[in-house]
C-alpha cells in the first residue's frame, strides 16, 4: 500500500486530502472560520474524517465562501 494512503475503517480507503486551513483562524458568530469557511465542528472532525466526508466539508466550505463574498458585494 502507498505511504500516502491510510485505512481509517475496514473497507474505507482514504487519500490524504490536505486540510484547507490557511492559518487565518477567526470564528464568526455562527462558529464559521473566516479563513477556510469550515464550521468549528468540521474543523474538529477533519483529522478523523473519511475521504467522502472531507470532500463534503470542502464543498460546504466553498459554498459558504461564495455566499459570503456575494453578500459582501451587495454592500
Amino acid at each position: 500500500m502507498s505511504d500516502h494512503l491510510d485505512v481509517k475503517k475496514e473497507g474505507d480507503l482514504v487519500d490524504d486530502i490536505p486540510s484547507p486551513c490557511v492559518r487565518n483562524c477567526c470564528l464568526d458568530n455562527a462558529e464559521i472560520c473566516l479563513g477556510c469557511f469550515r464550521s468549528l465542528t468540521e474543523i474538529l472532525l477533519w483529522n478523523r474524517a473519511t475521504q467522502i466526508q472531507k470532500r463534503a466539508i470542502l464543498a460546504q466550505s466553498l459554498s459558504r465562501k461564495n455566499s459570503r463574498e456575494a453578500a459582501l458585494k451587495g454592500f
